[in-house]
């Protein structure tokens, strides 16, 4: 089922980012990767700076988490992660088509370039990827991360991005 997360669910959201996110070592630059990849003061920080977590929960344990977070005129989907033992289950679809229905605004992901996997399963999902010229512009308005992200990210949107530039 999915839920809002609460309060009680850091542990449990903390442990599934990063047993998820083992699947970037090695793939993304090694300068990006860090041990836990998500730290919990920076989920926390993640949370408070307003990212809205959404879990699939069964039975009392959460399997899957997907963020939101509302930026200007856009929503961002943010930390998209299932549990290693759960993927290709279609949780992670679950929760993106669930989230979005929770907005009328335009939806951007951001997404280590490198992680096809990643790319794939949100171009299944309807997104698109950006052109470069496009993603440069779009992680400077919506994103606040370091320049070295920027250069090894992509963008995919739901929208076309023409409309996002001229707003």
């Amino acid at each position: 089922m999915i839920r809002l997360y609460k309060d009680s669910d850091f542990a449990a959201l903390y442990a599934t980012i990063n047993s998820a996110a083992v699947v970037y070592k090695g793939v993304i630059p090694t300068d990006r990767w860090k041990d836990p990849y998500m730290p919990a003061d920076e989920l926390a920080k993640e949370i408070e700076s307003g990212v809205i977590f959404w879990c699939w929960d069964e039975a009392g344990t959460i399997l899957g988490v997907m963020g939101i977070q509302d930026v200007k005129d856009v929503t961002l989907i943010r930390h998209a992660y299932t549990h290693p033992t759960y993927q290709r289950m279609g949780i992670g679809s679950k929760l993106l088509q669930y989230l979005t229905t929770l907005t009328t605004r335009p939806l951007l992901m951001g997404t280590w370039a490198d992680a096809q996997w990643a790319i794939k399963f949100y171009e299944k999902q309807g997104f698109t990827l950006v052109t470069e010229e496009e993603k440069y512009m779009l992680l400077r308005k919506y994103w606040n991360i370091p320049a070295r992200q920027v250069e090894t990210s992509v963008v995919l949107s739901n929208t076309p991005v023409k409309k996002l530039a001229a707003e």
